[in-house]
């Protein structure tokens, strides 16, 4: 591994991490906040000084550097295997045409800035497709979905003092990352039952990866990733939300339930809020990294839903960027509903290069004072 260097302190506190994220996030008392960051666009490596002068090159490493608080997670292949081999198609003035893992051919920017892929044409538009491509690459008898569960258990010890998520997946964020949004928008109308069967897949997947982690790994929460929202509201309907992907939630969240994990975080963008009854119904109860932007505050939710959400993130990246006194304002507004419990804040995404260092060094500094060490 290689060797970093911290530029801070650990922040000091009378609980282990492992006792502290499972207190905060269950609403009883903790020592003080758990404290971690979602990371950095690629650009930052490049473009912070701080960065460039300690060789600091992605955000594993950046995570030592800041000595941010031990949070690790363990899963297995819970989507296609193998993917697509990635291809350069076309080359263009300022972009390139590729052919992504996902079997999705899209544009995206080779000028070094990072940017959203405009998504050209999927492989994937009729049952056939999803046939040929389920029967090569979703196999749930593959031999790489079989966990390594020895070696997992000697990376991570029942008495380790750090917190351990175990990987559910995606029921329907991936599929649409496979079909791209107006493709999966036309599926559940022309081929619903072909889009029932890819969310019923990965259902499949998630459960066999389950079975082999949770009787034999303490794990303390469940994490998966269901990017399906954008500003105005969900990417599907809400009825397909409920019929088709909250049966597999339920499932999933049985499995969880049985071996004692109760809090179950998805990583959603976007305004969750028409399909949060959903995720809470369906056993997910923590929200990541809740992008402030694109929905609300996060005390709007919080208090809309006290006791029932969670939230890790909600630190608006908007007012990172605006200067001192705003993110002073800022974290003054999160200030009471850290203390209440369920509520870990951090930037509500990767922190973006137009955040000055400086001043994103002054919010970890603000964010100790104010969010550190407390009575228990």
């Amino acid at each position: 591994m290689k060797t970093i260097t911290p530029i801070r302190n650990p922040w000091p506190g009378r609980m282990t991490g492992r006792e502290r994220f499972r207190r905060q996030l269950n609403f009883q008392s903790f020592d003080r906040t758990f404290n971690m960051e979602f990371g950095y666009w690629e650009e930052n490596f490049t473009t912070w000084k701080l960065f460039r002068d300690h060789g600091i090159t992605n955000n594993r490493e950046a995570d030592r550097f800041f000595n941010f608080d031990r949070l690790e997670s363990v899963g297995g292949r819970t989507w296609m295997h193998p993917p697509f081999p990635p291809e350069v198609i076309e080359r263009r003035e300022g972009s390139d045409v590729i052919l992504n893992g996902d079997g999705v051919l899209c544009e995206v920017q080779n000028t070094g800035h990072a940017s959203i892929p405009h998504f050209l044409r999927a492989s994937i538009t009729t049952p056939d497709d999803w046939a040929r491509v389920k029967a090569e690459r979703f196999r749930l008898d593959d031999p790489a979905r079989v966990i390594d569960i020895e070696a997992q258990k000697k990376l991570h010890a029942p008495d380790r003092d750090y917190p351990l998520g175990v990987h559910c997946g995606s029921m329907i964020g991936k599929v649409r990352d496979m079909l791209t949004f107006e493709g999966l928008a036309y599926a559940t109308v022309d081929y619903p039952d072909m889009v029932e069967d890819m969310v019923e897949t990965c259902c499949q997947l998630v459960e066999h990866s389950l079975d082999q982690i949770l009787p034999h790994l303490d794990v303390d929460y469940a994490a998966s990733w269901e990017d399906i929202c954008f500003r105005s509201g969900p990417l599907v309907s809400v009825d397909f939300m409920r019929e088709v992907v909250l049966p597999r939630y339920k499932r999933i969240s049985r499995k969880l339930h049985q071996h004692g994990v109760t809090l179950w975080y998805t990583d959603c963008d976007g305004d969750v809020r028409p399909i949060l009854p959903i995720f809470l119904e369906g056993g997910i109860n923590c929200l990541f990294p809740f992008e402030v932007m694109g929905c609300a505050h996060p005390g709007t939710i919080l208090d809309a839903y006290p006791g029932a959400i969670r939230i890790m993130g909600g630190v608006d990246k908007i007012q990172l960027a605006a200067g001192r006194p705003a993110i002073r304002a800022y974290l003054d507004s999160l200030e009471p509903y850290v203390a209440r419990g369920g509520y870990i804040p951090f930037c509500d995404h990767r922190c973006p290069p137009n955040v000055p260092e400086d001043d994103y060094l002054y919010y970890l500094d603000l964010k100790q004072r104010m969010f550190g060490l407390q009575d228990a």
